[in-house]
């Protein structure tokens, strides 16, 4: 996940009083500067590999506890059509989609048989509208919304609940390299917001989440 927008996130998420946040990244050494910060724990994770998530998920339910809320924040985006490489094709599908479903399929289960979870899942607007100039963002962040859903409805009488977060642009490193780019048409919005809009969702058991009420519209 973008570093800047996980620790704003964990940071929220500690101050709210949960018993402990666990900070997983590709980014390891990031993961433990903001662990180290809210007293909480690191892990580097490569999100686009399931076995990597099933290690995750496995050591802190063993060592640490039931998983509560799950987090999924990570994205990466390519410019380009139709014609992007087929390798691109097939990294933006692992990170934007697929570690959605490695999350859900490991432990939608566990959280099933204690009757209760929370998966909250980072999208975009993209996912709602579209992406200018990016045929396989848009495709994903489609697809994560769509997972979503269904996973809200299909689990909800078993106790489990699911956010999906559709923001447009957020100041993190991901649109450093292009601050006045189409996302941030409605404004460019500050990660401690998007943290506080994704707090009062959980609380409030809301299942779209959008830092930028235009979206809706």
């Amino acid at each position: 996940m973008p570093r800047v927008e996980s620790a704003k996130h964990s940071r929220s998420v500690a101050a709210e009083g949960t018993k402990r946040v666990i900070c997983a990244d590709l980014d390891g050494d990031g993961a433990e500067q903001v662990a180290a910060a809210i007293r909480g724990l690191a892990a580097t994770i490569d999100v686009a590999a399931e076995k990597s998530i099933i290690s995750l998920i496995d050591e802190v339910e063993t060592e640490v506890g039931p998983i509560d809320i799950f987090c999924s924040n990570a994205g990466i985006g390519f410019e380009g059509g139709a014609e992007t490489d087929n390798n691109k094709w097939e990294k933006i599908w692992a990170v934007n989609v697929m570690a959605h479903v490695f999350a859900a399929r490991h432990l939608v289960p566990r959280m099933a048989a204690r009757e209760g979870g929370y998966l909250l899942n980072t999208a975009s607007a993209a996912g709602l509208l579209s992406q200018v100039g990016s045929a396989s963002y848009a495709v994903t962040k489609h697809a994560a919304v769509g997972l979503a859903e269904w996973l809200a409805f299909t689990h909800a009488d078993q106790g489990i609940k699911v956010s999906v977060l559709c923001p447009q642009a957020v100041r993190t490193a991901m649109t450093a390299s292009n601050p006045d780019g189409v996302a941030s048409i409605d404004g460019m919005i500050e990660p401690e917001d998007v943290a506080e809009a994704c707090v009062q969702a959980i609380v409030g058991e809301q299942f779209l989440i959008l830092p930028h009420p235009q979206v809706r519209d």
